[in-house]
């Protein structure tokens, strides 16, 4: 089984925790990307990057002396959004951090695709930027199938707690004999289920931390999961999307 989630826009150097345990698996494809992004202007990367000045001249700057072999950080406790806040990767206890190593990728538009202790450094770059790499029109254009090839080869039992932005980079390529749940975290509101961005990476992370400690092996037993007043919808769900209600 493998559990796919996203990354986050917010990053941090933390060389001193645990050590990096593996260059990227595309790291190839990443320099190419990283050739493509150091020949854009300020005010393209800025534009790509959809931020302030502040932030893509911060970003700009970095860009700049990018070294993808040294000062890396296990990509794990690398990312700083609230998915990963809840997920708490950094008071993990061994068999927590085994579970996770074997178990979790994290999906990248930058790096493709990250096991847990893959050394990274820090990027900006979302998977759905509209950057021409080469012959590319897009990074879902750069990337095609690779993505899911890998992670299939890797297991035909995934559980899906990344967006549809980066989701999509597997689901389009899924065959017949992989089996890909999506967890989707929400509200009955109006008679449907309405999906809050906040709460919903905030329940991802508690999901992940909810695996790696009950050493989750099969896809069913997610259906226990009952943290932050999220509990499993059977009437809702069906094979392939495990619909988690809130309980206000």
């Amino acid at each position: 089984m493998r559990i796919i989630i996203s990354p986050a826009k917010k990053m941090k150097i933390n060389t001193d925790m645990l050590p990096f345990e593996d260059i990227p698996y595309f790291i190839e494809e990443t320099k190419v990307i990283q050739k493509t992004l150091q020949t854009l202007s300020y005010e393209e990367a800025k534009n790509l990057w959809k931020c302030n000045d502040k932030i893509a001249t911060y970003h700009y700057d970095r860009l700049k002396a990018l070294d993808l072999y040294h000062n890396l950080t296990p990509a794990i406790l690398s990312y700083e959004g609230i998915q990963y806040q809840y997920m708490s990767p950094s008071v993990f206890h061994t068999q927590e951090l085994e579970y996770i190593k074997e178990h979790l990728r994290i999906l990248s538009g930058f790096y493709g695709l990250l096991k847990t202790f893959d050394g990274v450094v820090p990027y900006r770059l979302e998977m759905q930027a509209k950057l021409f790499i080469e012959d590319k029109k897009s990074l879902y254009d750069y990337w095609k199938d690779l993505l899911a090839k890998q992670l299939f080869a890797e297991s035909k039992q995934i559980v899906n707690l990344a967006s549809v932005e980066y989701s999509k980079c597997i689901t389009k390529y899924r065959k017949e004999d992989v089996h890909i749940v999506t967890c989707v975290f929400g509200e009955w509101i109006n008679n449907k289920v309405v999906e809050k961005g906040t709460y919903a990476k905030m329940a991802r992370g508690e999901m992940v931390r909810f695996m790696a400690e009950k050493k989750i092996k099969a896809v069913e037993q997610i259906k226990e999961f009952d943290r932050l007043g999220y509990l499993f919808s059977e009437e809702l769900s069906d094979d392939n999307i495990y619909i988690f209600l809130r309980v206000k």
